[in-house]
């Protein structure tokens, strides 16, 4: 027997009592999973009392990870870095130029690896070669900064000069440590949802789309993925009769995902890969991996309830899994699904998470 704990590092980044009411899901369907306990929030004492499962709320870097005791992929529900940066959008993309700043193990082996794969772009870590990116990109329209570890659409604007006001805006510790994006501004967009997870000697593949709705302060925010789920390795998904611009999706973040591996001290059970499609400013329609999860996130509902579906039918190879994010509680549920958080959060107002797991080839 053993114990499943949530986990939210002292340094993290914030989350909403709507995010920790997800996680406390997953966490207790992971249980379920591997034959454990829930046992809450993790306490240090718990250490000593058997075998310990964790679902952190973000990435946990090296040194955190084998503090806890975390040693493998098997022991934890996300995923380990050798530096925080590694975590975030930035790895992605090189920097703007030869003297950039550089945080300490930077990798200039992996942008090349992936160059292909993903958007255009630059990563920079002071507000200076932030600028300097911007004016390479600017050259063929308006340019999106992203903040290197913001999640869901947050901690994003679209600039059209060099001078604008959300470079000064930018915190400098937070910049130097995790990085800024910079990336062409594209439009008629659709945002692919790839990954694969593995608990307790279960694994799952996935593709599919995510839908953006309105928060409750106008702005536009993640609303909820659709995924196909199928039980086992990506092959299986590619045994499937799927549209041209999935397939291509799923390419980029397997190569995505393969490259990563060169990362010395990476590992996670969880590998979560956001691909976009859209047309930029010269009408040019480009696809790339924007950044990869290798933590808890929006999609993590469905997958482990398609673990779920996938444990109680052995005869089932694959199933629509969808969650929703809507800010509003009185927002319909359709019957059968699994309700995450229907309330008033004190930061982010009311809202309604669930997934819904069906059979697939069922419409919905």
């Amino acid at each position: 027997m053993g114990i499943v704990v949530t986990y939210a590092p002292p340094d993290g980044d914030g989350v909403t009592e709507h995010e920790i009411a997800a996680r406390v899901g997953v966490a207790k369907a992971i249980a379920a999973l591997r034959g454990y306990e829930f046992g809450g929030g993790y306490d240090p004492s718990l250490r000593r009392n058997g075998a310990l499962y964790f679902v952190p709320s973000q990435t946990l870097s090296c040194e955190e990870a084998r503090s806890l005791g975390i040693h493998s992929e098997d022991d934890l529900f996300g995923g380990v870095v050798p530096f925080s940066f590694v975590a975030t959008k930035t790895i992605a993309h090189p920097l703007p130029h030869p003297r950039a700043y550089r945080p300490p193990g930077w990798s200039d082996e992996f942008p090349a690896r992936v160059r292909d794969v993903v958007l255009p772009g630059f990563a920079a870590f002071t507000r200076e070669d932030a600028r300097a990116a911007a004016r390479v990109l600017l050259a063929d329209g308006p340019v999106r900064i992203k903040r290197g570890r913001g999640i869901g659409g947050r901690g994003q604007a679209v600039i059209e000069d060099v001078h604008d006001r959300a470079f000064e805006e930018l915190d400098e510790e937070e910049l130097a440590e995790h990085g800024l994006v910079v990336e062409p501004n594209l439009d008629e967009l659709t945002t692919f949802s790839v990954g694969q997870v593995r608990v307790g000697g279960m694994q799952a593949s996935y593709c599919g789309t995510q839908k953006a709705t309105r928060d409750n302060t106008g702005e536009l925010v993640y609303g909820g993925s659709d995924l196909l789920v199928v039980r086992g390795d990506y092959d299986e998904l590619d045994r499937l009769s799927l549209p041209p611009q999935v397939v291509t999706a799923i390419a980029q973040a397997k190569v995505f995902d393969d490259a990563a591996q060169a990362f010395d001290g990476l590992f996670a059970s969880r590998r979560n890969y956001d691909v976009l499609r859209g047309r930029d400013a010269r009408g040019r329609w480009l696809s790339g991996v924007l950044e990869q999860s290798w933590r808890i996130g929006g999609a993590s509902g469905p997958e482990v309830a398609a673990l779920q579906a996938f444990r109680d039918d052995p005869r089932l190879r694959a199933v629509h899994a969808r969650s929703t994010e809507a800010y509003d509680v009185d927002a319909r549920v359709p019957a059968g699904a699994i309700v995450h958080f229907r309330g008033v959060d004190p930061r982010a107002g009311p809202i309604t998470k669930y997934t819904l797991v069906e059979p697939y080839g069922r419409a919905v």
